[in-house]
């Protein structure tokens, strides 16, 4: 698939996302400066065999506190899902956190493709997407084809996940009283992020969430390798 088609896949499959109903891509626009000053504007990069550079910027954000069904409810929240949904455009990669700021680069750069999105009557707001070649993509097919195979190697080896809420310590003495109905403070906040665990060693932050009655946790940031401790 091309770059301009991914970009038009990315871009509609957000626009389909989005929590306002009726919403859609309309049109295009050369690369330049924001359309609207002052626009609130949310962006995130994605990395994989291609990585892409993300960014919205919205007429009217007064959506995000209905949408995340409290007035404190965060922009980059609320449009996580519909960016999940534009990176699965991309095939396999890690897409990261979400940030509020001033994507002027994106918008500005020739490569990127901005879209308008609205729901027919009045712009909602303009996404842009720049997409370039990965680490697949560096590589000619010699080296991508011996990657692959590397990577075949490990395929069926099985990785333990395990999500932590939180910590405590306790003297032996506490933990022989322990029994039914006794609560355990741990030593993180309710709304705090969850830490996300690789065969014991940290690689991600999550929030818990409830997939058809089954508890499940939504990865909100990948740590780096320097912020992943060993």
């Amino acid at each position: 698939m091309s770059n301009l088609a991914l970009h038009v896949s990315a871009a509609e499959r957000l626009a389909v996302s989005l929590p306002v109903a009726g919403l859609a891509v309309t049109g295009t626009l050369d690369a330049g400066a924001l359309p609207v000053a002052g626009a609130t504007v949310v962006s995130a990069s994605f990395v994989g065999a291609l990585t892409a550079d993300f960014a919205l910027a919205m007429a009217d954000a007064g959506f995000v506190a209905e949408a995340g069904g409290r007035t404190t409810a965060r922009p980059t929240d609320v449009l996580r899902p519909a960016f999940e949904s534009a990176a699965e455009a991309l095939q396999g990669g890690v897409l990261s956190e979400l940030a509020e700021g001033d994507p002027a680069a994106v918008f500005a750069d020739p490569d990127a493709a901005i879209f308008e999105i609205s729901d027919g009557a009045a712009p909602f707001g303009w996404f842009a997407v720049r997409v370039s070649e990965g680490l697949a993509g560096a590589m000619d097919a010699g080296d991508t084809a011996a990657f692959a195979g590397r990577l075949g190697r490990i395929h069926d080896v099985e990785m333990a996940l395990t999500v932590e809420i939180g910590r405590t310590r306790m003297s032996v003495r506490d933990a022989l009283a322990m029994e039914p109905g006794k609560v355990i403070e741990l030593d993180r906040s309710a709304g705090a992020p969850v830490d996300v665990l690789l065969n014991g060693r940290k690689i991600a932050l999550g929030e818990v969430v409830v997939v058809d009655q089954d508890y499940g946790v939504r990865i909100t940031r990948i740590l780096d390798v320097a912020e992943a401790p060993r």
